[in-house]
C-alpha cells in the first residue's frame, strides 16, 4: 500500500480554504454546466476534508453549511438536509451562536424546501428568523435576512 501523504497544517488550510472559496464561486456563477457542479460538489467536500483535519468546530460547522448549501442549489434534499443537520449538530454541540447557528436552521429550512416538506421547511424558518434576529453586528444580521428570504416555501 502507498505511504500516505503528509501535509502540515499550513497546507491544510491553504487547501481548505481556497477550496472554500472556489465552491462560492461555483455557486455564484449563473450558468454553471454539469462539470462546474460537480467540481463544486467535489470542492465543497475536499474543503470540508481539509478543515476537518485541522479545523475548529465553527470551521467544520461552516464546511457543513456550505455542502448543504451546494446540494440544495442542486436541487438534492437527502444530502442537503444531511449536511445541513450535520451544521446544526455541530452549532448546537459547541454553543456556538449568532450568525453560525441561524444559518444553521436556515440551511435544514432550506434542504426541507428542496424535499417540499412544508412543515419542517416553517419550522426550521421560524427558528432562522428568531435566531437572525440576535445577531449582533447590524451588517451579518442583514445580510443573513436578505439570505433568509431566499428559501422558497
Amino acid at each position: 500500500m502507498p505511504e500516505q501523504q503528509k501535509f502540515s497544517k499550513e497546507d491544510h488550510e491553504k487547501f481548505a480554504r481556497s477550496l472554500f472559496n472556489l465552491t462560492w464561486s461555483l455557486l455564484d456563477k449563473k450558468d454553471r454546466t454539469k462539470e462546474d457542479n460537480d467540481k463544486m460538489i467535489n470542492a465543497a467536500h475536499a474543503s470540508r476534508y481539509h478543515w476537518g483535519e485541522i479545523g475548529t468546530p465553527m470551521n467544520l460547522e461552516r464546511g457543513e453549511w456550505q455542502i448543504s448549501r451546494v446540494y440544495s442549489v442542486l436541487g438534492r434534499s437527502e444530502p442537503a438536509l444531511y449536511h445541513a443537520k450535520n451544521c446544526l449538530e455541530i452549532c448546537e454541540k459547541n454553543k456556538i451562536g449568532d450568525l453560525d447557528i441561524a444559518f444553521a436552521y436556515e440551511g435544514v429550512a432550506r434542504g426541507n424546501a428542496v424535499a417540499r416538506q412544508k412543515a419542517e421547511t416553517r419550522k426550521y424558518l421560524d427558528l432562522a428568523k428568531k435566531a437572525g434576529e440576535q445577531i449582533k453586528k447590524k451588517e451579518d444580521k442583514d445580510y443573513f435576512l436578505s439570505e433568509l428570504q431566499t428559501v422558497k416555501q
